[in-house]
This record gives structure tokens, sequence and C-alpha cells, in this order.
């Protein structure tokens, strides 16, 4: 620390700062905010819980707002919207629950403490519908179709007389019947979870717990319903006037689901996912650093006709985008066999024009008597490429090793041509996909995940980052 230390408070000699040190503190500050912030942010959401992000709770601490349920319930006149307060908190969390978790949770014990408009939001919230409904088909021996009724086009519907069926019925079995097979008016019922806040009532003037869909402290209004419910109506609250209950509570399963397979309606193994980018990192920097030396080898110490210009249609292929070449990379990966395999990501990015030249530009530093001597005493060509060329290059091969390590490890381009359709070979990259689509949003899941990716990386640039300058600052030497 004391080395440090010595270093950052270091200044032109003087025994004051000069306009010349403000300025490069500055400059430092500034570069270093410019660097770490986003990662502090990505690494500090990564602890939230699908409740706050989704809520776009601005706050940089993970912490927990206490949450009430709003219920939408439709009946057979009208639609109820109203608050409920004293809910199990895993029921506000039934979605992101695992199949294990959920069969832990007493549900026929809650809904039985439970009636009215109440039971009926919570039994649509936790799926009791459909099984209540197959149940009742078979207990009051009704005609089968009736199970399948819901998937059933508009057209096929209209080949059955549900109307008769539901007339056998008392009530509360219609209902239920309705509500499984979506007859009018009745609709599947929701529950949202809200935030509680305590603020002062427009009508009254009295403090007051309301609900808020998201607790925006840069609004001046927040619409809002009263937690008592004595007004089902919305109101507007002033937000200043609006205080919110929260508690510190990083969310550890983000990490821990994913990692294990438990991840909620996610159809990928992270922990396979993240085995295979490291498979495919290992084998291409090992492949791509045998033939870049090899291609570096022969341009750098070899005199043959077309040399320079064999050198520069390496280098000018550096100004192709790689988008422009999906197509044919794609038809490649394809017409070989490598498609959904992970050979196919392997293969197509051994060998890379940056580090053929890297490589060259540092190997025309080494002597070519060394060779000559070699050669003098009867080595081949084999033995003085691996005894002699790859330990003299071993700083640069390691310069290229890390950065081959970094680029394979972060791609995404590739992977998605060769093996999106293969889920048992995806790169950790495409997992981080998975956690999001057009139905789907798992954003605690993918924050975690995020991080978990850019830890093998980090630690390689930073432990080995000497490596790199040496090696680049090398290749220009003579």
């Amino acid at each position: 620390m004391s080395a440090v230390w010595t270093f950052l408070s270091r200044t032109q000699g003087r025994q004051k700062l000069t306009w010349v040190d403000w300025i490069t503190y500055a400059y430092l500050a500034f570069g270093f905010a410019l660097i770490f912030l986003p990662v502090c942010w990505i690494v500090l959401n990564s602890f939230k819980t699908q409740f706050q992000l989704e809520k776009q709770d601005l706050s940089l601490i993970p912490s927990e707002f206490k949450q009430v349920a709003r219920a939408t319930v439709y009946g057979p006149e009208e639609r109820a919207t109203f608050i409920i307060e004293d809910l199990p908190q895993w029921v506000l969390n039934w979605r992101s629950l695992s199949d294990e978790e959920r069969l832990s949770r007493d549900v026929d014990g809650l809904l039985a403490s439970l009636d009215g408009d109440r039971y009926y939001a919570v039994r649509s919230t936790l799926g009791e519908v459909p099984k209540q409904a197959r149940a009742l088909i078979a207990e009051k021996n009704l005609p089968d179709w009736l199970s399948r009724y819901p998937a059933l086009t508009a057209k096929a519907k209209e080949a059955f007389d549900i109307q008769s069926v539901m007339n056998s019925l008392n009530s509360e079995e219609q209902r239920l019947l309705s509500e499984f097979v979506g007859l009018k008016p009745f609709q599947a019922n929701k529950l949202v979870s809200q935030v509680a806040v305590s603020a002062i009532d427009p009508n009254t003037g009295e403090r007051a717990d309301f609900a808020v869909p998201r607790f925006d402290k840069l609004k001046p209004t927040l619409p809002a319903r009263r937690v008592d419910n004595s007004n089902t109506a919305v109101i507007k609250i002033d937000t200043a006037t609006a205080t919110a209950e929260r508690q510190f509570s990083p969310a550890f399963s983000n990490y821990t689901e994913p990692l294990a397979g438990r991840a909620q309606e996610v159809t990928v193994n992270f922990a396979r996912c993240f085995t295979n980018s490291f498979l495919v990192t290992i084998i291409a920097t090992i492949i791509t650093v045998l033939i870049n030396s090899m291609a570096a080898f022969a341009l750098s110490k070899y005199r043959f006709r077309g040399q320079t210009f064999f050198f520069f249609f390496i280098l000018a292929t550096l100004m192709v985008p790689a988008t422009i070449t999906l197509v044919g990379v794609f038809k490649a990966i394809h017409a070989s066999g490598l498609s959904g395999s992970i050979w196919g990501v392997i293969i197509p990015g051994a060998a890379t024009p940056a580090g053929v030249f890297l490589l060259r530009q540092y190997m025309l530093t080494i002597p070519d008597e060394l060779l000559e001597a070699a050669r003098m005493d009867a080595a081949s060509e084999w033995k003085i490429y691996w005894r002699i060329m790859l330990p003299l290059a071993l700083p640069a091969l390691a310069a290229l090793g890390i950065l081959s390590i970094i680029w394979r490890w972060n791609d995404l381009i590739l992977p998605m041509v060769a093996i999106a359709t293969t889920k048992e070979a995806y790169t950790i990259q495409l997992c981080l996909l998975e956690f999001r689509g057009e139905h789907l949003s798992r954003e605690h899941f993918r924050l975690a995940m995020t991080v978990v990716s850019l830890i093998p990386t980090t630690l390689v640039f930073v432990f080995l980052q000497k490596y790199i300058t040496t090696g680049i600052a090398n290749t220009g030497l003579k």
C-alpha cells in the first residue's frame, strides 16, 4: 500500500500542488470513475431482487421494499380492483419460485383462510384454477371436451354447447369453470406486487398507507390506492410526503439458482455454459497461438516470391467487418458438419490477422544469425521453430494468448452462427441472452451471471497485464 500511496501522491517536486498536478489528478479520477462506476453499478444491481428491478428502483443498495398486492378480480357484473395487505411474501414472489419451492408451500391452507374476491385472486395467481377445474370435471362426470376447451379455436368451440353444462352447476362451480375456459365476463384474475408507502391523503389531509406501482422520488406525484380499500379509486399523492420502508436484503439466489440449474423458466444451465466457454477459450487460444506463430515465422524469417503480397493480404482482412463474412462462415460451418458443436466456434477463428502481425513484428527483432547457426548444427526447420523461435518470442506469444482469451471469452457473433440451435453447446454469452425474451424477463439472473462472466477475463487482465504491455511494446524494436 505504501508503494501505491507514493505513486498517487507524486507531484512536480514542489511543496504544494501546481495546476499541472490538479489537471493530472482530475484526469486520473475521471478515468477511474469512467471505468469502474459502470462495473460497480452492475455488481450492486446483480444483488437486487426481480421485484426491485421491475419497479426500476434507482437506488444503488440492494434493499427490499415492504410489499402489498394489488388484486384485479373479474366478476359476473364488473371488475373489482383492491389491495391485499397481509399476504405471505412467497405469494407475491410466486412466479420466481422453483418447482421444489412451490411444492413446499401450504397452498391449500392459505386458500382455506381466504374468502370472496381475495380467494379468487390468490387462486388464479397460484395456478389452482386448472387443477380445481379438472378435479370438478372428473367429480361431476362432465364431458371430456371441457378439459381441452381453452385450447380450441373459436370455430371449434361453436360445435360444443357449453352453456347447457354451466346450467347444471351451482354458482361457485360455474365461476370456476368459466375462469378455466375463459367464458366471458370472467377472465384470469391478477395479483401484482406494489410498494407500500405512507403519505398524506390529498382528500383527507391525514397520513395513511398507500400502494404505488413504483416508488420514484423524481416524480412530483405518484398514482396510489388506499391500502385499507376505503377508497378504491386511484389518487395522486405528493411524492415529497411519501416514505417507504426498506431493509438491506441482497438476493444471493440470483447467483446460486442459475449456477445450480434451478433458475425458474430458464431452460439453460449456466454451469454448463461456463464449462463450454472455458473449453472453447483454452482450446481456441492454443490453436490460435500455434497457427499464428507458424505464419509469423514464415513471413519474418523466410524469403519467397509473393511474401509481401501475402503479408499485406492478411493485413487487408483486418479492414473487413466481421458481419460481412457471417453468411460465408455460416455456410462453411454447416457444410463441414460443425454446426451445433463447440468445434464450430473454435476452428473458424483459429487464425487471426492481428495475431500474425503481432508475432511477425516481434520475430523480426530476433537475429537471423541464431537461425543460421542452428542450421549449421544440422537443426531441422521444425526444431528451429520449436526450440529457438517460440522461446525467444515468448513475450509476444503471451500477449497474443491473453488477448485471444479475452476475445474468445467475450465472443457472441460466432457462437450465434455455429451453435445457436444446440443449447447443450451454449457459451456464456449465448446463455445471457436466454434470461430475457418476448414473454420472459429475468434481469436479476442476467445481471448476476454477467458479473460471473466478467470474473475470468478480469483476473487474466489484472494479473497478466504486464505480459500484454511487454509483448506489444517490443514488437516495434529493431
